[in-house]
């Protein structure tokens, strides 16, 4: 039996999302073809691409899915009537390229960062979130958003300035409102990543000073650590149920007053931070050779 054909799916790079770290694609993509798999590099929105010649696609960094998200679900849309596989899967990505997926987490009882959902049209005042709030500082961002794109922190004493650009981004798209939770600057955002429903390698991600974001390319930093037990439980509990099937989960989350919090669980195009533990190449191909072999595709 031949081998079977991988696309090693990623996106056109022009410099957007530059990582101060180790180029994770290159690394992972050289370490499987190591291990004999046949893997091409495509580009998800590349239309020279031929996907019928492909036996799996394996959605490993579509950073700009989100700044295409129209383009992105009709390419979905096209590799589900050929009929090819995708790792993670295709259902799963769909539901996980809206926010709004937080909200059937929580109504399953896991807890998340409190949000306000705010729909196109409707008249929704900043005073009203942070009323609702009972606090100084809030985080607005898109509902398809990632990288930090267009997530703003407002606090009252700059909310009437930023009104006007905000009230017109409402217009266009749904947008979630949260209360500013401090442990993002005092403790850092925990990351969980699991394969295949395994729990792998955990770290803390903390923002530079004077930011709230985390991630590497904006100055964040990232401290490998030893998963806290009662946190893992939670993060694990969330895998199990909405990323079954799943090769690869993050789960991103605070601890605020000693408990889980989650902030996002991702499931398409996650940074893996594989270079924080040594067992995490292994730990990827290992799960990978379990999905393969579920679908009948040896090598």
């Amino acid at each position: 039996m031949a081998q079977p054909k991988i696309a090693f799916i990623t996106y056109q790079d022009y410099g957007k999302y530059t990582s101060t770290v180790e180029d994770e694609d290159t690394v992972l993509f050289n370490f499987l073809k190591e291990k004999g798999l046949d893997l091409t590099f495509e580009i998800w929105n590349d239309p020279k691409v031929n996907w019928d010649k492909y036996d799996l696609l394996l959605l490993k960094s579509p950073w700009d899915y989100f700044d295409y998200i129209i383009d992105f679900r009709e390419w979905l849309d096209v590799i589900e009537k050929k009929n090819i596989p995708m790792l993670n899967p295709l259902k799963t990505v769909r539901w996980n390229t809206d926010k709004h997926y937080l909200g059937d987490i929580e109504a399953a009882g896991f807890n998340i960062t409190p949000t306000l959902w705010i729909e196109p049209g409707e008249a929704f005042k900043l005073e009203q979130i942070f009323r609702h709030y009972g606090t100084e500082k809030i985080i607005i961002k898109p509902c398809v958003s990632g990288g930090a794109k267009n997530t703003f922190a407002i606090s009252r004493d700059n909310a009437e300035e930023q009104a006007i650009k905000l009230n017109a981004l409402f217009a266009q798209e749904s947008f979630l409102a949260q209360p500013f939770l401090p442990e993002v600057q005092t403790q850092g955002e925990w990351s969980f990543i699991f394969f295949n429903g395994q729990f792998s390698h955990c770290l803390l991600k903390t923002p530079q000073e004077g930011d709230f974001r985390v991630q590497h390319y904006l100055g964040g930093s990232i401290f490998p650590k030893d998963a806290p037990p009662h946190l893992l439980l939670q993060a694990s509990g969330i895998v199990q149920q909405f990323a079954a099937n799943c090769l690869y989960a993050r789960v991103d989350c605070l601890e605020v007053n000693g408990s889980f919090m989650l902030m996002e669980l991702e499931l398409i195009e996650p940074f893996l931070f594989l270079f924080t533990h040594q067992n995490s190449l292994d730990n990827y191909y290992q799960a990978l050779q379990q999905h393969l072999s579920k679908a009948g595709l040896k090598f």
